[in-house]
């Protein structure tokens, strides 16, 4: 093994005298280096400490200065303001119209009344050619459809047809959907049947209750155009979508149970609408044969067609215009039928004078001075909430998809002029229908021209095509209406509020079940009471939420949801679980708080790890906004327990209006002004 060179000890061979290497240059400049670094650190860190300095002076003035920001804000917008911003985007647009000529202006009105005079500027023939074809396919689908709905509303034939003509094309030119389809629909018609027969009998005064119809069509069109024009959609909201699922099975079932009458061909049948009374009717006929046989196999029959030719649009997409058509189909193929054997002398039911021709004036049959103007105006009332409901849940649902804004105002003022103007014309109450939508989609539509050619189809065939449905048959009709029920019906969606949401489902299957067990009017009664309850249980039930600080951060989370979170010494922290602190539950949080504080409260106790005793309640008031009379006493009878016990009480957060209130009634001032921005804060100044 070689021996170390003495060169690597820094020694030189010929002299054996010491010098030193060239390492040693090298580690004289790493130490002046580091020296100088050194240095600088020192001197950023003492920048830094009077930086900390500053800010540590700077936070306790801003501590006071953020207090002062709570407790000096600017006078919260009143009831008139928040009317005011309510109608602002009319005022606004009113405002810009002033500051442009006069030409501007008028297409600028235009524009906004009529919303295919924005869109038509850029229509080119791509689209019309599309348009076209899914208007023909839709009248196809439509025809058969309107007259059967009009049987079901109980009114002559064409008064379905009528209304498939004079409301789309208002719609088209007014509403702001590209794929609803508007037309009679089923939901709408078992609702006007089930309650103007209360007040008129359709088979013993037909002309009477058509009268009635009609004025109720003028007046759900009245408040339909209102509710747009005062921007007060969210009145539909009230219907929730759990009531409507409910709401629209049921309907389904109704109608299914009203269309056995022409199915099978019974001469004799109930007026009422509940399942009992129906399935009586339909066992008693059975029983007495007051029933049709060639009926029965020639409904079962196109009904068994049409479904079959819906499961395979289903299977193939390219064969979307299969189902579309089928129902036109049956009923050509039927009539054929019925006119070379001469069924209708055998007992089959059938259609027979259809009145053509344009749509008549009906301005003279409306019963503004009938003594029943009252209930008539209440049908209207109900049927315009649910019209609304269906058709703007429908126009939504294909807007998503097509990723464009649907305006719920202008849509509900459409909605009301074109019923307005159809109870002038002939029609009842039209809206947009969800089957005939999705064949509109399906068939590629592009806009509302759409729903043009389908209404110039209608009116074609009103015109030349409606003594050829004079054989048509009944049954025929009832199997149409049927294959468009199981839409109605959504299993799935009623699954998932059920996993979702318990008291959702209530609703459904209150609504659903008080529609076919009493009647149409008693489920939507049903429906929207449940729906109120659930909002008083959780608006008194709301209870509290003990916060503590996750570890490593700022935020302050339910203790409950997050176990991990850091309850800070001596603080207790508690957030109500509402937006809303009032008379329904103010007395609850004050009592949930107080056992709280007093130890009572599912045996826990409220001493510290440490074996400190809380010393402050913090109420964050971040989710509270707004408080009413009640809710302040309730915080006042809080604050005098806490005092009686040597505990003081803090708030943080609180919401413009809630702060408002709480000086107004110098609450602020009777806990010493211990207000905070944040829950952090709060802690920092309880530490101190």
């Amino acid at each position: 093994m070689p021996k170390p060179s003495i060169k690597h000890f820094g020694m030189n061979n010929s002299s054996n005298s010491y010098s030193p290497g060239p390492e040693i240059p090298l580690r004289e400049q790493q130490l002046s280096r580091f020296s100088q670094t050194l240095q600088e650190l020192m001197a950023v860190s003492a920048v830094e400490t009077s930086r900390e300095q500053e800010m540590l002076d700077l936070e306790k003035q801003g501590l006071s200065d953020r207090t002062q920001w709570l407790l000096n804000p600017p006078e919260p917008p009143g009831l008139l303001r928040a009317f005011k911003e309510t109608v602002s985007p009319l005022g606004n647009k009113l405002q810009s119209l002033k500051r442009q000529s006069r030409p501007q202006r008028v297409v600028s009105v235009l524009q906004e009344v009529f919303p295919i005079v924005s869109w038509c500027q850029d229509y080119k023939a791509t689209k019309f050619k599309n348009d076209l074809l899914a208007g023909l396919t839709l009248a196809s689908l439509c025809i058969p459809q309107s007259i059967g709905y009009a049987t079901l509303a109980k009114l002559a034939p064409q008064y379905g047809l009528y209304t498939s003509v004079v409301p789309p094309l208002i719609y088209a030119v007014m509403g702001t959907s590209r794929e609803i389809a508007i037309g009679p629909v089923a939901v709408i018609s078992l609702l006007l049947s089930s309650m103007v027969q209360k007040l008129e009998d359709p088979v013993a005064n037909p002309i009477a209750y058509t009268n009635l119809v009609l004025t109720a069509t003028f007046f759900a069109g009245l408040f339909q155009a209102a509710f747009g024009l005062f921007r007060s959609g969210f009145l539909v909201d009230f219907l929730s979508h759990a009531a409507i699922v409910g709401f629209m099975a049921g309907a389904a079932i109704v109608i299914g149970l009203q269309q056995l009458k022409g199915l099978l061909g019974i001469s004799h049948f109930t007026n009422k609408t509940d399942i009992i009374s129906v399935l009586e009717a339909v066992w008693r006929a059975l029983d007495h044969h007051y029933w049709n046989s060639h009926d029965c196999i020639l409904g079962c029959s196109f009904l068994i067609f049409i479904l079959t030719t819906r499961f395979l649009g289903k299977r193939k997409r390219k064969l979307f215009w299969l189902p579309a058509i089928a129902p036109l189909i049956s009923v050509v193929l039927s009539t054929v039928m019925v006119i070379i054997t001469r069924a209708d002398k055998h007992g089959v039911k059938i259609v027979k004078h259809i009145k053509g021709g344009l749509n008549p004036s009906s301005v003279h049959q409306l019963q503004f001075n009938s003594p029943h103007v009252g209930e008539v105006a209440k049908i209207g009332l109900i049927v315009a909430f649910v019209a609304l409901s269906e058709a703007i849940a429908v126009g939504r649902s294909f807007a998503s998809s097509k990723g464009y804004h649907l305006d719920g105002n202008k849509e509900m003022v459409a909605m009301g002029f074109m019923n307005i103007v159809g109870s002038f014309t002939s029609c009842y109450v039209a809206t947009g229908s969800f089957s005939r939508s999705a064949v509109n989609f399906s068939a590629g539509c592009e806009t509302a021209v759409s729903n043009i050619v389908m209404a110039i189809t209608v009116f074609i065939s009103l015109e030349f095509c409606t003594k050829l449905l004079y054989y048509t048959p009944v049954a025929i009709l009832a199997s149409i209406i049927l294959s468009a029920l199981p839409g109605l019906i959504d299993f799935n969606e009623a699954y998932r509020i059920w996993k979702v949401d318990k008291l959702d489902f209530l609703a459904c299957i209150g609504a659903f079940l008080g529609v076919v067990f009493a009647s149409v009017e008693i489920g939507l009664l049903v429906a929207v009471t449940v729906s109120f309850v659930k909002i008083i249980l959780i608006s008194i039930q709301s209870g509290i939420e003990i916060l503590g600080r996750l570890p490593g951060t700022e935020v302050f989370c339910d203790e409950n949801q997050y176990p991990m979170a850091i309850k800070p010494p001596g603080l207790l922290i508690v957030r109500v679980k509402s937006s809303l602190l009032c008379f329904a539950n103010a007395n609850f949080v004050r009592e949930r708080i107080m056992k709280r504080v007093s130890n009572k409260e599912d045996g826990e106790d409220t001493k510290e790890k440490d074996g400190k005793t809380i010393q402050l309640v913090l109420l964050d008031m971040s989710n509270l906004m707004e408080i009413d009379t009640s809710g302040i006493a309730s915080l006042e009878e809080l604050q005098k327990h806490l005092d009686s016990k040597g505990i003081k009480l803090a708030i943080a957060n609180p919401r413009w209006k809630v702060i408002h209130k709480l000086r107004l009634v110098n609450f602020v001032g009777k806990i010493g002004e211990r207000v905070f921005l944040t829950a952090g804060e709060a802690m920092l100044v309880d530490q101190k």
